[in-house]
């Protein structure tokens, strides 16, 4: 492939140290010109390989040569790759094919002895990865409009009893994009739906043909989160389950053995009283409709207090459920 055209020995060797050098396995010289000669096709000689690899240090490249050739300095490390491809594998936001794909590119990072290591992913059962092939276009595109305080215009989609994606109306969606998060495993876009001056949040794997608008977006001053003064680790504190509406001041009594969980869904963003040995009172800010959720699947370690309405809510949910539970 490359001949005899030695113009581009350092880059080759720079190649061969890439995907057959690191610490624990370094090249000796002629290791080197044997690898240059079976995958490139090119011969050469010590001292060619020697003046080659003193030229991209020079370059600035971080090459060993105590005790064996080897690439110091990587663009990622292997854990730092370890720990992107696991995200590309988990993400439910991506295709399978996408995944796949992505983590190919990630590996090629890697040298040889890396790839070793993650072989088993290609040997996992198939995770669950969205349906919908047209993410990463609505990522491109969505970037873009917050970019440039551009409208978008998309179909809103859920799943039908055949497991399959449809859109929830006939109409696009008229949306002013603000902000991107990852939430739970999933993107999500949080923007302001024209007629109205909340904020809501759009699950991006659930959209498809997504368009950037000529439009300018609605001021944030006339979003009413933004004019009230707006945080975005604040707003995921108490949006936890990314529903939309207000948030309210929810007051329950915990067990002070559920710090963990508390610190893990809610930040540090809230205060506690402590009421008895193993119990606290504690109070923060949380969506209404998510907090319910939250208090559902902490039930038998919390109790609601305030507001009523939600403490009221719950009650009903678990009647409802004791019933649906409850013997013949």
């Amino acid at each position: 492939m490359y001949g005899a055209n030695k113009k581009m020995l350092n880059l080759l060797i720079l190649r061969v140290l890439q995907e057959h050098s690191d610490a624990d396995h370094r090249l000796t010289q002629g290791e080197i010109i044997r690898l240059l000669q079976l995958q490139y096709g090119i011969t050469c000689d010590r001292r060619s390989v020697r003046s080659n690899i003193q030229s991209l240090q020079d370059m600035g490249y971080d090459i060993a040569t105590h005790g064996g050739c080897w690439l110091v300095e990587r663009d990622f490390d292997d854990a730092e790759l370890r720990m992107l491809i696991d995200s590309v594998l988990f993400s439910k936001n991506l295709s399978g094919a996408q995944a796949k794909r992505l983590i190919e590119k990630l590996k090629g990072f890697g040298n040889r002895y890396f790839h070793a290591k993650v072989a088993h992913v290609s040997n996992l059962p198939e995770l669950f990865h969205s349906d919908n092939k047209q993410v990463m276009v609505a990522l491109d595109t969505l970037n873009d409009a917050i970019e440039e305080k551009k409208k978008v215009s998309f179909i809103y989609n859920c799943y039908g009893t055949d497991f399959k994606l449809h859109p929830r109306r006939d109409e696009p969606y008229i949306v002013n994009p603000y902000h991107m998060v990852a939430n739970n495993g999933r993107y999500y876009l949080i923007g302001n739906y024209d007629k109205y001056d909340d904020l809501s949040h759009y699950r991006i794997d659930r959209i498809t043909s997504v368009t950037m608008l000529s439009e300018q977006v609605k001021p944030k001053k006339d979003v009413r989160e933004f004019a009230g003064g707006w945080s975005l680790p604040k707003h995921m504190a108490e949006h936890i389950y990314m529903y939309s509406s207000d948030s309210v001041t929810v007051k329950f009594i915990a067990d002070t053995d559920l710090m963990d969980e508390l610190i893990d869904w809610f930040g540090r963003d809230f205060h506690i009283k402590k009421e008895s040995e193993n119990k606290m009172l504690v109070t923060l800010r949380c969506n209404e409709r998510a907090m319910k959720y939250w208090a559902l699947q902490y039930g038998g370690h919390i109790e609601i207090k305030e507001p009523q309405s939600l403490r009221e809510t719950v009650k009903a949910t678990v009647l409802d459920m004791a019933k649906k539970y409850g013997g013949e």
